[in-house]
C-alpha cells in the first residue's frame, strides 16, 4: 500500500481479547493439537479448524442500484472434527448456506458466520461450503486506518481489502496464512467492464442484456489482496517479456498513458533484483475511488484517481514482498512496506535520482528527540499500522542499515534467496533474521533490536569489512 501523505492516529489499539478469536465452536482439537494464536492487531479475524483451498465467487452486480446477489462456494480441508465451524463475513443478508450440499444451521454474530453442517465434519475430510447472500456491502470506515472493503463508485465499485475488508462482500478465513487460489465470475449490465486478480478465463458469455466474464488467481493468495473493480473502464492488454500485462483506467480521470508502460518497465528491472516474477500476468487499474491510497491487490494493483512512477514501482516491488511473501500478522507489515520503500530507492538510483544513502542518510539527520522515532517499527500497534515515517520510511532505512552492515553481495543475495525460498508463503522479521545471518555468517540480533524493536534512534550500522 502506499500512502505518501497519510496523518498518525492519535488513539491507540482497544485491549485485545485474551479469548483465541475464531475457534470453530463445537469442534474441540485433538489431544495435544497447537492452536495457531490470533493476529494480535486483529484478533477477531481467522479461524482454526480448517484450511481453504479454494474461493469460488459467483458475483452478480449492478451498478445502477449497487446491488449485489452472489455466491460463494469455498473448498476447505478439516484438520481437525468439526461439529461446527466459523467464516469471517459482515456483508449482505445471508439467503442460504450448504455444506457438500446438504442445507446447514448458520449464525451471525458480529463479524462471524457460524455454520453447524448436517453431519459433523470427519478431520482430513475435503469439504465443500456454499453461502448465497443478497444486498448492498457497505465499506469499514476506520478512524485510524480509513476507508476499506468493498466501495461503491458513481459507475460501479471497486473491492480493497487491506487490513480485513473482505469479510464485507465475500465469507473467508481472513488469515494471512490460509491463502487459497480463486476463481471470480462477475456479471453485469452488458457494457460495463469488470476485474479481477488473475487472468481471463475465456470469452464473455452475454445473455439477455447481462454479460460474465471470468477470472482465475491460480496462485495462493491472502484475501487481503482480493479485488474486483467495476465500472466504465478503458483496457490496454500486451504481452511484455512474456508477461501479460492488464491495465484499465475511468476515463473520467486520466493516467497520462502512463500506467501501462510503468508498470512493464517496472517488472523488468525488478525481476533482475528480485528474481523471478510470481504470478501469471501483471497490470494495474485507475478508479475513481476516493480513499487516497493505491493497493497492491495481487497481480493487478489498483491506483485511486491516477499514479506515478515511484508509487508503480512500489506496488509491484510488494508482488514479491508481501503479495507472494506474506507476514504472518500485521505487526510484521514492515515486511512489506519497508522493502516496498527501499524498491522505490533503488529505482531512483538508477534512473538519475539521488543514491540510497543519500535517502538514509537525510533521514537519518532527523534529530533523536523528534516523533519520528516515537514508535517501534517492527511492532507499530494496529491504528500506527500504516503510519508513513515508522513503519514505510524507517523500514527501508533498517534494510539500509542491514545492507551496510553485511555487505552488497551478502545483501542482495538476501533479497533475492528471501524472495525464492518463501514464495507463496508467509514469514515473520524472525525469518528474515535467520536467514541473513545464514548468508552473511553474522550475528545481526543487535541490529534487529536496535532498528526495528527499540523506539527510539539507533546507532548508525557498521560497515561490512
Amino acid at each position: 500500500m502506499m500512502r505518501r501523505t497519510r496523518a498518525t492516529a492519535a488513539a491507540s489499539a482497544a485491549a485485545v481479547l485474551l479469548l483465541l478469536a475464531g475457534a470453530p465452536a463445537g469442534a474441540a482439537a485433538p489431544a495435544g493439537a497447537a492452536l495457531t494464536p490470533p493476529d494480535p492487531y486483529f484478533p477477531l479475524g481467522g479461524n482454526q479448524g480448517y484450511d481453504v483451498r479454494h474461493y469460488d465467487l459467483d458475483l452478480d452486480f449492478t451498478p445502477a442500484s449497487h446491488l449485489l446477489d452472489a455466491r460463494a462456494t469455498i473448498t476447505a480441508s478439516a484438520d481437525r472434527p468439526l461439529a461446527s465451524f466459523r467464516l469471517d463475513y459482515s456483508g449482505p443478508a445471508v439467503q442460504e448456506v450448504l455444506v457438500d450440499g446438504r442445507a446447514a444451521a448458520y449464525r451471525r454474530d458480529g463479524q462471524k458466520l457460524t455454520v453447524t453442517p448436517a453431519r459433523p465434519i470427519r478431520p482430513g475430510a475435503v469439504f465443500g461450503v456454499v453461502v448465497r447472500y443478497r444486498g448492498t456491502p457497505e465499506r469499514i470506515s476506520d478512524p485510524a486506518l480509513g476507508d476499506y472493503g468493498w466501495i461503491n463508485t458513481p459507475d460501479g465499485a471497486v473491492a480493497l481489502n487491506e487490513p480485513d475488508g473482505a469479510r464485507t462482500w465475500y465469507p473467508l478465513n481472513d488469515d494471512l496464512r490460509d491463502k487459497a487460489t480463486y476463481t471470480f465470475r462477475i456479471t453485469t449490465p452488458t457494457g460495463v467492464t469488470a476485474l479481477a486478480n488473475g487472468e481471463p478465463a475465456g470469452p464473455p458469455q452475454t445473455r439477455d442484456g447481462r454479460t460474465t466474464v471470468t477470472w482465475q488467481m491460480r496462485k495462493p493468495m491472502a484475501g487481503y489482496l482480493s479485488m474486483v473493480a467495476i465500472g466504465d473502464f478503458r483496457v490496454t492488454r500486451s504481452t511484455d517479456g512474456g508477461l501479460p500485462n492488464i491495465t484499465a483506467y475511468d476515463p473520467t480521470g486520466s493516467d497520462d498513458g502512463l500506467l501501462h508502460p510503468a508498470t512493464a518497465q517496472a517488472v523488468a528491472w525488478e525481476r533482475k533484483r528480485f528474481g523471478a516474477y510470481p504470478f501469471d500476468s501483471t497490470g494495474g487499474i485507475i478508479d475513481q475511488v476516493g480513499v487516497g491510497y493505491a493497493l497492491e491487490t495481487q497481480s493487478r494493483p489498483v491506483y485511486d484517481g491516477g499514479t506515478d512512477e515511484l508509487t508503480v514501482v512500489h506496488e509491484i516491488a510488494h508482488q514479491w514482498y508481501g503479495d507472494s511473501v506474506t507476514p504472518s500478522t500485521w505487526r510484521d507489515i514492515w515486511l512489506n512496506e519497508g522493502f516496498a520503500t527501499y524498491t522505490e530507492w533503488l529505482w531512483q538510483e538508477d534512473h538519475g535520482g539521488p543514491t540510497v544513502q543519500q535517502v538514509f542518510d537525510t533521514y537519518y539527520e532527523t534529530p533523536a528527540g523528534d516523533p519520528f522515532w516515537n514508535l517501534e517499527t517492527g511492532d507499530p500497534g494496529r491504528d500506527e499500522m500504516f503510519n508513513y515515517d515508522a513503519v514505510y520510511i524507517r523500514g527501508a532505512m533498517t534494510l539500509h542499515a542491514l545492507r551496510t552492515t553485511i555487505g552488497d553481495r551478502d545483501f542482495f543475495d538476501l533479497l533475492r534467496t528471501w524472495a525464492r525460498t518463501h514464495r507463496y508463503g508467509t514469514v515473520d522479521t524472525g525469518d528474515l533474521l535467520r536467514l541473513a545471518e545464514k548468508i552473511s555468517h553474522r550475528d545481526l540480533g543487535p541490529l534487529f533490536d536496535a532498528w526495528l524493536h527499540t523506539a527510539a534512534k539507533p546507532p548508525l550500522p557498521t560497515p561490512a569489512r
